[in-house]
């Protein structure tokens, strides 16, 4: 990373892989987090009345907090490498606006399905459904596009597609691992079978991600497949094997009668995102627009990173702060949904 010690007194040199850093660190903790409530409200269908209001209360304490972690990525990206945020998003601007559509769509129904009237309920759920897939989807497809170099051909779009698809279904995954761990009784084992066809689609998309992205860079492929990296990288590819097959064990397995190894699934789905997330950012590492752009000629000045910085030492510990705070007021088991 650093060839010269003189540049680790250079703050031109370190900043930007600092703020790289957050962002990327943000960014896996909104996947993992709201990824899940996310899967959640893609699982409604496969739910009756009871039962959704059931999930609506597992996830009512903590998806608002969740969604803080892409505005921070988002405002880091802005601030820390404006001319990164203009080339990516003024590439993905399309997804990018869906993806608002169905962030804001999911967030209306949340609240109005509380207080709407017998007859408006299942409609105000559908639009959760919906806003909650169209969400997921638009990422998704925004992660195929940026896997594809930004380009838009029919190949990159089918295969953006395609990936929409599998981070949908990765979503939906980690959400029935969530209901897993805090529903019993019959959404429960509804949940363990969702858990079961949702790693699947995962599985496909983890598997396609991982054969598409060396072949999209000739840079890419020599940094996966020359010596001796090819030895060094091998324990992600079979640390995420072994993830996919001890979760599939376990998802035999339960609901387990004394509700043991009910965190299995959603922990599994948690490493398996970032072992997907190591290889991308090792894939494109040092890029940040690929091919195009790196983190260092992408970043603002020294002088604006240095005060941004101080900035985000404050805010970051009190986002981890309150996050955890609310995961532990609200532990266990979700109860029956009320707002009164």
């Amino acid at each position: 990373m650093f060839h010269d010690p003189a540049q680790f007194h250079d703050p031109a040199q370190w900043l930007p892989l600092v703020f790289a850093g957050l962002m990327g660190l943000s960014i896996l903790i909104y996947v993992v987090l709201d990824g899940y409530d996310l899967g959640v409200g893609i699982l409604f269908p496969a739910a009756d009345e009871a039962q959704k209001d059931r999930m609506i209360a597992s996830i009512g304490p903590f998806w608002d907090a969740n969604e803080t972690w892409l505005v921070l990525a988002v405002g880091l990206l802005l601030v820390a490498f404006p001319v990164a945020h203009g080339a990516i998003l003024g590439a993905l601007y399309l997804p990018v606006a869906v993806m608002l559509v169905g962030i804001v769509l999911r967030g209306v129904a949340f609240e109005f399905r509380a207080k709407a009237e017998a007859g408006w309920k299942p409609a105000w759920d559908r639009a959760f459904f919906a806003g909650s897939l169209l969400t997921a989807l638009s990422q998704g497809f925004m992660l195929g596009l940026y896997v594809m170099g930004l380009e838009h051909s029919p190949a990159t779009l089918a295969f953006a597609a395609v990936t929409a698809v599998c981070v949908a279904a990765g979503y939906a995954f980690v959400g029935a691992g969530w209901l897993i761990i805090k529903t019993d009784g019959e959404l429960q084992r509804r949940a363990v079978a969702l858990a079961r066809l949702a790693l699947v689609l995962t599985t496909v998309g983890f598997l396609a991600i991982s054969a598409a992205t060396p072949l999209v860079s000739p840079r890419i492929f020599a940094r996966w497949f020359s010596m001796p990296e090819i030895l060094l990288l091998a324990p992600l590819p079979a640390m995420a094997a072994v993830l996919l097959g001890t979760v599939w064990l376990v998802l035999g397995h339960l609901p387990d009668s004394r509700d043991r190894f009910g965190w299995v699934p959603f922990a599994g789905a948690a490493g398996i995102f970032v072992l997907a997330f190591a290889g991308l950012a090792y894939s494109f590492y040092p890029f940040i627009v690929p091919d195009r752009l790196t983190i260092v000629a992408a970043a603002a000045a020294p002088e604006s990173l240095m005060i941004i910085l101080w900035g985000t030492l404050f805010v970051l510990p009190v986002i981890l702060g309150y996050s955890a705070l609310s995961y532990w007021v609200f532990r266990g088991k979700a109860t029956d949904l009320r707002y009164d």
